[in-house]
């Protein structure tokens, strides 16, 4: 009579995953280039205020951010969205610029305030429309086209106002200058309209179809193509919707100073470029965050300020400059490639 033998028990068995593990690897795997992101500026602030603590643990400096670093950190959360659908804008720039000659211009002809200030939106439309429509109907490289409407917006800006600043001084301002620049709640406004523009990007990229196409444009236009997506129109509202906050840019930088110069906007190019590719949108497109954009953006607002802060020399700025984005983006690539394996 035969014995039967029952099998042994597996000595290898699979250990279950947690809920809490799963769901922290998956956020990883999701926001893995903003939690690289966020890590560098927690580091870098811990070293601002071992290096000079009197400076980093005052509210002053959080102030002065809070008053500078918007003036670029709102176009390079709009920047983001152009990136993310795989192309690039140089002119912003010089939109700023032009924008507050449509607001100079119209408040002249009108002497509204309100037209004025749609007139500078308006103007920011319009240079956005045109590089989407080279960009996205013409299929001429970005990189390329934009740099050349750079110079020409800048070139328009100068003809039509013959190279002058503009005072705005006028008291019917003062209720806009109030609005843009004021202190509410102790807060300054610029940081205010920061986070209003922030929030409302992060639901246009997080919440909306159009969004979901740009995320699909920026991974395989084709594809996006091919499933329906009207590719030419969304790149182009991309490009149009950071025309608009380039000029707002412009008009709370200048409002700020209460004088239009001809040279607004020049210097802010790296800026917002290093904030979007620092906060973990990819150069090829097709992912990128609002939030790392952010949080990028003040972390390159803070290099100056703590470089100087600590008593070193100010052209050591560039340098520090440049290793905060080589480890972050360093840092970046190994959590990607990590949480892919």
């Amino acid at each position: 009579m035969t014995e039967t033998v029952s099998p042994a028990p597996a000595t290898n068995e699979a250990r279950p995953v947690t809920p809490t593990r799963g769901a922290g690897r998956r956020f990883l795997r999701l926001h893995g280039l903003q939690v690289g992101t966020l890590g560098v500026a927690l580091l870098m602030w811990v070293l601002f205020v071992i290096a000079a603590p009197d400076a980093f643990l005052s509210g002053n400096i959080y102030g002065a951010f809070a008053t500078t670093t918007p003036l670029f950190a709102m176009t390079a959360l709009a920047l983001t969205l152009v990136v993310i659908a795989g192309e690039i804008d140089l002119s912003f720039v010089s939109v700023m610029a032009l924008g507050m000659v449509g607001f100079v211009k119209a408040y002249e002809f009108t002497g509204s305030m309100a037209v004025a200030v749609v007139a500078c939106l308006l103007t920011g439309l319009a240079c956005g429309l045109l590089n989407g429509f080279l960009v996205a109907v013409l299929g001429i490289p970005s990189l390329v086209i934009t740099l050349g409407t750079m110079f020409f917006f800048r070139g328009v800006e100068l003809v039509l106002i013959n190279a002058k600043g503009q005072g705005l001084t006028d008291a019917d301002l003062a209720a806009l200058r109030t609005v843009l620049n004021g202190k509410p709640f102790g807060v300054p406004a610029e940081m205010l309209w920061t986070v209003v523009v922030g929030v409302a990007l992060w639901v246009l990229l997080n919440r909306t179809k159009f969004g979901a196409h740009l995320f699909l444009i920026g991974d395989n236009p084709t594809s996006a193509q091919l499933m329906g997506v009207r590719v030419t129109r969304v790149k182009s509202l991309a490009f149009g919707l950071l025309g608009v906050i380039a000029a707002f840019s412009g008009l709370v930088a200048s409002m700020q100073v209460s004088y239009m110069w001809p040279t607004l906007g020049e210097g802010l190019l790296l800026n917002p470029i290093a904030a979007v590719f620092l906060g973990g949108t990819s150069v090829f497109g097709g992912s990128g965050s609002i939030v790392g954009t952010f949080v990028g953006a003040f972390v390159i607002g803070a290099i100056n300020a703590g470089i100087v802060g600590a008593g070193i020399d100010g052209f050591y700025t560039q340098l520090f400059f440049g290793l905060v984005i080589i480890v972050s983006v360093v840092l970046q690539t190994l959590i990607s490639r990590r949480m892919r394996g």
